[in-house]
């Protein structure tokens, strides 16, 4: 899997990950991160989730990072906003009042482009990358927000019946990945009853992740 593929599901419009509303497990969730009320969170892989206009609508400042900047056009189109936009080196910065998103690769996200963060809401991201990518994405993750708490929503199924993404990462991995950094507790885990593209037994779990 290559850039490419994002690119091609987002031109051909195959974007069935895509939800009309804001996620209920945002919802139910968020507030176990104890944010204040103007808290600035980090939605790494984001696409044009209306979890964004959620959490803007609660009064927190929104950074993005998408690889289709197609999708980053149609989010800030369905927000109705219009952004100011600049080249940054690979990334291309789209920018309104308490909404940024970096189009290209997130791993050319530095510290500095990014500034501080409270907190990350993973809901698609690391579900979105094959193993071989997980490792690195974790690690440049607790790097670029010095290991800011985390929402993370992982998809848990046998891998070898379908393959992702949505791909499997059951709570080890979770823990091999961000155990050194966070306190890894589960929120909550409930089945997909519709399964994940036939394939029965699914489960979607929520994790909090707090720095040691």
């Amino acid at each position: 899997m290559d850039e490419q593929f994002w690119h091609r599901k987002w031109r051909n419009n195959e974007i069935a990950f895509h939800r009309a509303d804001a996620n209920p497990l945002l919802l139910r969730h968020f507030p176990a991160l104890g944010l204040g009320s103007d808290a600035r969170l980090l939605l790494p892989l984001c696409g044009k989730t209306r979890d964004i206009g959620w959490l803007l609508a609660q009064g927190h400042e929104v950074v993005g990072v998408e690889l289709s900047e197609l999708a980053v056009e149609q989010l800030f189109s369905e927000l109705g906003v219009t952004p100011v936009i600049t080249d940054e080196g690979t990334l291309r910065r789209f920018e309104t009042d308490r909404l940024t998103v970096f189009a290209g690769n997130v791993f050319d996200l530095d510290r500095h482009r990014l500034g501080e963060v409270d907190a990350v809401y993973d809901r698609a991201a690391l579900v979105a990358l094959p193993e071989p990518l997980r490792e690195r994405y974790a690690g440049h993750l607790v790097h670029l927000t010095h290991a800011a708490p985390q929402l993370i929503v992982t998809f848990e199924y046998d891998q070898a019946l379908v393959m992702g993404p949505p791909f499997a990462v059951p709570e080890a991995e979770l823990r091999r990945h961000y155990g050194a950094a966070y306190r890894v507790a589960c929120l909550g885990r409930h089945e997909v009853k519709e399964g994940l593209r036939g394939v029965t037994p699914v489960a979607e779990a929520v994790w909090r992740l707090e720095r040691r």
